[in-house]
């Protein structure tokens, strides 16, 4: 059996620029601001980004035994859930409309920022149209759907028209307050680790690969999506592509046995099964890493990896990720479980390959 791998990561790194990444707004489609951000990191780590027509990032690392046909891409997302202006209404509160998928009672009160097309900012709160005890009978009872909902401006506006006068406008992005903790036993709790949490698990492992100088034998291309949430994230890849992990965060709850302390490995998703022998080989690195793992399907979850093979391309996939609690809510994970995934990718890359 090969010598375990077993990877110096950086710990401090990858918890720095997890808290960098979960403090940029970027709900789908509204990720320039974290792309530079990404850009600006890779070429630390001595990588050009390409940025394609849509937005997404490209990475690539040159394998030291390059071979054309055989392409490897690591695909995570920095896009997050988030809102967009729907209306303006009379009282001078916003109806919104939901960018990815997520429960309204997720949201209610929470902090939020509205941004203009001019670039202007605003806070607001997220309530129902019926939101005190005191006014409403019904507002334990009230149903929490987009109609019922409603974001308060921290501003002093009484009417449409002083929300109009303040360069608010229809289609303005919403983000939510990420309310990012971390603590000192490990757990790190936010909105966003889906997927920012593994965008920061990729990064380590480039940190650990530049300040070890390690090659992988294979070609490898980064991919950060910025549309996964909305369901075509990395549905377009490089034609050079043959395999493809998509790293996103593994899901907790009900029969599943993933964990926040875990690597979750998914073998199938509402797309369908994951390729047999990648997420075998995936499976058979954790135990010989020593990797806390757990194997689980989600009937309800899709990834890049999903958007991939619904576009057309011919890759085999496999999709990995730290396990988090309370998904699309107020999610919580641990240091371990990014690290974990990141030391994972690591086996993967570097395994011998015949």
């Amino acid at each position: 059996m090969p010598a375990l791998l077993q990877p110096k990561l950086d710990r401090t790194y990858m918890i720095t620029l997890l808290e960098r990444l979960l403090a940029t707004p970027s709900p789908s489609g509204y990720c320039m601001t974290i792309m530079k951000l990404i850009e600006e990191e890779a070429a630390k780590l001595g990588h050009a980004l390409e940025l394609t027509p849509k937005g997404n990032g490209i990475l690539t690392i040159k394998g030291s035994e390059h071979d054309p046909n055989e392409v490897i891409a690591l695909t995570a997302h920095v896009d997050t859930l988030g809102a967009m202006v729907r209306s303006i209404k009379g009282s001078g509160t916003l109806r919104f409309t939901p960018v990815g998928g997520y429960a309204m009672a997720t949201v209610e009160s929470e902090y939020c920022t509205i941004h203009t097309r001019d670039g202007r900012t605003y806070e607001g709160t997220v309530l129902t149209t019926k939101p005190s005890v005191h006014v409403h009978a019904d507002v334990r009872d009230f149903k929490r759907d987009e109609a019922n909902m409603e974001i308060r401006i921290d501003e002093p506006v009484r009417s449409k028209e002083d929300v109009l006068k303040l360069g608010i406008g229809v289609g303005d992005y919403i983000s939510w307050d990420p309310r990012t903790r971390v603590l000192p036993n490990g757990l790190v709790k936010s909105r966003h680790l889906d997927d920012k949490a593994s965008v920061a698990a990729l990064f380590t492992l480039l940190e650990w690969m530049k300040r070890e100088g390690r090659t992988p034998q294979r070609t490898v291309k980064v991919i950060i999506s910025t549309y996964e949430e909305v369901g075509h994230g990395s549905s377009h890849i490089p034609p050079d592509v043959t395999e493809m992990i998509a790293v996103d965060m593994g899901a907790i709850g009900d029969d599943l046995s993933t964990t926040e302390y875990e690597v979750s490995i998914c073998a199938k998703d509402s797309s369908g099964p994951y390729d047999y022998r990648m997420t075998s080989a995936l499976i058979d690195l954790a135990k010989r890493e020593e990797i806390p793992h757990a194997v689980d399907i989600y009937p309800y979850y899709g990834s890049d990896a999903s958007a991939a093979l619904r576009g057309g391309s011919n890759i085999r996939a496999a999709l990995i990720g730290p396990g988090v609690h309370a998904s699309h809510s107020m999610e919580r994970t641990h240091q371990d479980a990014i690290a974990g995934t990141a030391a994972l990718l690591a086996a993967y890359l570097f395994e011998p390959r015949a």
